[in-house]
């Protein structure tokens, strides 16, 4: 099987561990495990809980305490609906595996998570690229949409909230989505690792997995969570499609670590704390970026309504690719190019590291920006 090279991941396999400033991380910045215990009150009993774990498989598609809480998360949803991976990155190649065929019509969206339309195309489907544009607020286009889901649709594919735009499609939306899918039969598969973000409210918006009989929503501990160590994501969807996917699951998966499981487990068990400190990092750090977007000429967005990332249209005549590299090798800070994302012209920020981090890189980020307009116009 060929497949193309993962633009975002080989940028930051080749860059995040060289950089000075990290404004391309994508999660809310991370727990350490005394952090989590702290939150839990375990910190004094975890070595009684971990000490006599017998480190075998153990459940195979995750504990039953652990899918239970997963499915806490869901308006509609039980244990039974849930099967736990390696990551969501795991999680969607295993429902991409398990759906689609060659010939068969898929519909992504873009820009998304790359795995959303290579993996398809890889496995010889006919995919349908739905562009996501400033103009329509970085939403899906309904009439667009309807128009290449034709009936016998294998499969949708959306990004909820999106990476890298930020974008929020609320359930009134999502509702009108599920009516073009239902009517050509396709599956929903909407990969929710952002959810619980939202800019306001309880930041938790509506998942597809709740509001359609055929929708599938993937989601991990890493983003929204601040765990991405534990590499552990899940699959939430209807019995019959499980049965399917642990099919392919039982060739490449087995199960996760017990002590993965474990501790997602006392996550999840003590999530309020844990997003209401992403809720506080998020919210204050997107008003800080905004605040500077708003200050900086040559930079245009749509400003985010979720999620951890941001979407900068720059107005320079370079390269993405060039604009990043250069920026990391005078200034330390890193960046994605949208060219790794299949949108040129833009560049992915990640705005929900510490915030100092975040004002520093933007500081340096000005002040390429007003080297690289000198250097035009002298």
């Amino acid at each position: 099987m060929k497949i193309r090279d993962f633009g975002v991941e080989i940028w930051m396999n080749r860059y995040e561990n060289h950089c000075e400033l990290n404004l391309a991380e994508t999660c809310v910045e991370s727990l350490t495990v005394g952090e989590l215990l702290d939150m839990a009150g375990r910190k004094d009993g975890i070595l009684a809980e971990l000490l006599p774990m017998k480190l075998t498989y153990g459940a195979i598609e995750g504990s039953e305490r652990l899918r239970g809480l997963i499915a806490g998360l869901y308006e509609r949803q039980s244990a039974e609906n849930v099967v736990v991976t390696h990551g969501a990155i795991g999680a969607n190649a295993l429902v991409h595996e398990t759906l689609v065929e060659p010939g068969d019509r898929v519909v992504s969206v873009l820009p998304t998570y790359q795995q959303h339309y290579s993996i398809p195309e890889s496995l010889g489907a006919d995919v349908k690229i739905l562009k996501l544009t400033a103009e329509h607020g970085f939403l899906p286009d309904l009439a667009e949409l309807r128009r290449l889901a034709a009936t016998g649709t294998k499969l949708i594919c959306l990004n909820n909230p999106n990476n890298p735009a930020g974008s929020l499609m609320d359930r009134d939306f999502l509702l009108q989505v599920v009516e073009i899918a239902r009517g050509c039969g396709a599956f929903i598969l909407c990969d929710e690792v952002y959810r619980g973000t939202d800019q306001e409210g309880d930041g938790m918006t509506a998942s597809i997995a709740d509001l359609y009989e055929k929708g599938i929503s993937t989601g991990s501990m890493s983003k929204t969570y601040s765990l991405a160590g534990l590499r552990l994501g899940w699959i939430v969807g209807p019995k019959d499609l499980l049965r399917a996917v642990s099919v392919h699951r039982d060739y490449n998966t087995i199960s996760v670590g017990m002590i993965d499981d474990h501790f997602a487990a006392i996550a999840l068990e003590n999530r309020d704390r844990i997003l209401a400190r992403s809720h506080a990092i998020t919210r204050r750090n997107l008003a800080i970026l905004a605040e500077w977007v708003e200050s900086e000429p040559l930079i245009s967005w749509v400003k985010p309504k979720s999620g951890t990332t941001a979407l900068l249209k720059y107005d320079l005549p370079i390269s993405s690719t060039a604009f990043c590299t250069r920026l990391l090798e005078r200034t330390g800070v890193m960046l994605v190019p949208g060219s790794a994302m299949d949108m040129e012209g833009h560049l992915r920020i990640g705005y929900a590291n510490g915030q100092a981090v975040l004002r520093e890189g933007l500081r340096r980020l000005s002040s390429f920006l007003r080297e690289e307009q000198a250097a035009l116009t002298a």
